[in-house]
Order: structure tokens, then C-alpha cells, then sequence
């Protein structure tokens, strides 16, 4: 027995390491690809391939994630039972970070998002809101745009546009990331500049300055969607 228990003592600690080591951080995890970084953000396009599983990885930030297609997944936090998440397309979710975990693709299809790090989190998680407690939610024909929420400084939103629709003007004080769930085919009318046509597929990411007064119109045949992660 005395053994068994001085065994068990020596390696407990071998065990704790060797689990410490076969974590990665995010950015060497390989279905993480990064396509946007800067001072407010770190965005990754994702693919899990069926019935495959990432590596154990780290979020050291505050993120959110866009779901891309349908999604079965189960989501394993080191140290807590698994969880299953069942995603729509262009869902949008906020995860607090500093946490590693490992996403587990229980479908016959990719699992694919674009996960964005908030890079700022520790300042504004305690700072006072930036944007309006009221407003940004709009409703106008053939679309609508749609305020998620508003975590660490960023308001998140949803645009859907019929085809032929236009948001109408609207001014950006500051930069925004743009995620296109859907394939895009959308013009911005910037005031004091030409047309700015812009084609996107699925996953693709923008990041935008601030600054400008617009309206985007969606010019192809198709339905519109995209989300937009805005910073002040």
C-alpha cells in the first residue's frame, strides 16, 4: 500500500506536466489560421474537419466566435465535463477567456468559424460602456441590422440584406472588423468618394477604418449576411 501511494505521489507530477506540455497556445494550434491582427483584435479563420478534434489549446483573451454553416460540435474545457453545442449558421457567440480546451467536429462536415480575440479585455472589461445603452438596432426594407451585444468595448452585430437592399447611411467613429457569413457581393457608397464595390466569400474577414459616412448595398442575387465587430 505504502508503495502504491509513493508511486501515485511521483506521478501525479509527471502527469501534471506532461499535460501542461501537450497544451499549445492558440496560435500554434493548426486548425487556427490567423487573418487579422492588431492592438484591438486577433481574428482566426477555423476548420475542423469531420469527425476530427483540434489540439488542447489555449484563449488567453475574451473572444467571440461566428459560426459558419451548421455545427455540431463538443466543446472539452480542461478539468470540466464536455459540453455539446448544436450552432446555426451565422451564430455568434461571447466566451470568457483564459481557459484551454479542445473542440471536438462530431459532424459529417467541416466545422468551420472565424474566432476573434478581443485584445483589450483586462482595460475594458470594468470600463464604462463606450456605445449607447439604447439604439443601433435597425429595421429598414429588406434588411435589417441587428445589435448582439456590447462586451469588452466591441458592439457586435448582424446584417442580413435581400438583394437589391440598402443600409441606409450611417457613420463609423471608429475601425470595425467585418465577417462575412454569407458569400458577398456588396457596394459601399462612401460620401465624398466614388462606389466601392467589395466580393467576399464565406469566412472572409475585413478590417475597416474609421471615420466615413456610408450605406452598403447588397448588388448581387442573392440573401446577405455578415457581422460586424465595431471598436470606438
Amino acid at each position: 500500500m505504502k508503495c502504491s501511494v509513493v508511486a501515485a505521489l511521483l506521478i501525479l507530477p509527471l502527469l501534471a506536466a506532461y499535460a501542461a506540455a501537450s497544451e499549445v497556445e492558440i496560435t500554434s494550434e493548426p486548425s487556427h489560421h490567423i487573418a487579422v491582427e492588431n492592438d484591438h483584435l486577433r481574428a482566426f479563420k477555423v476548420e475542423v474537419a469531420p469527425k476530427a478534434a483540434t489540439l488542447l489549446h489555449r484563449h488567453r483573451h475574451d473572444y467571440l466566435f461566428v459560426a459558419l454553416g451548421e455545427s455540431h460540435v463538443v466543446n472539452e474545457v480542461a478539468d470540466k465535463p464536455p459540453v455539446e453545442l448544436t450552432l446555426a449558421d451565422g451564430e455568434v457567440r461571447f466566451v470568457a477567456g483564459n481557459f484551454a480546451h479542445v473542440a471536438r467536429n462530431l459532424s459529417d462536415q467541416p466545422f468551420r468559424n472565424v474566432t476573434i480575440e478581443l485584445m483589450q479585455d483586462d482595460k475594458m472589461r470594468t470600463a464604462p460602456s463606450r456605445w449607447p445603452a439604447e439604439g443601433g438596432d435597425k429595421e429598414f426594407p429588406g434588411g435589417h441590422v441587428k445589435v448582439l451585444f456590447v462586451r469588452d468595448g466591441a458592439r457586435v452585430s448582424t446584417i442580413d440584406l435581400d438583394p437589391g437592399a440598402t443600409v441606409p447611411s450611417h457613420h463609423h467613429d471608429g475601425p470595425h472588423l467585418l465577417v462575412a457569413v454569407s458569400d458577398l457581393d456588396i457596394r459601399s457608397d462612401v460620401e465624398g468618394m466614388g462606389p466601392m464595390p467589395g466580393k467576399f466569400k464565406s469566412g472572409d474577414v475585413k478590417w475597416l477604418p474609421g471615420g466615413y459616412t456610408h450605406t452598403v448595398t447588397n448588388v448581387g442575387k442573392s440573401p446577405a449576411k455578415f457581422v460586424t465587430v465595431e471598436f470606438k
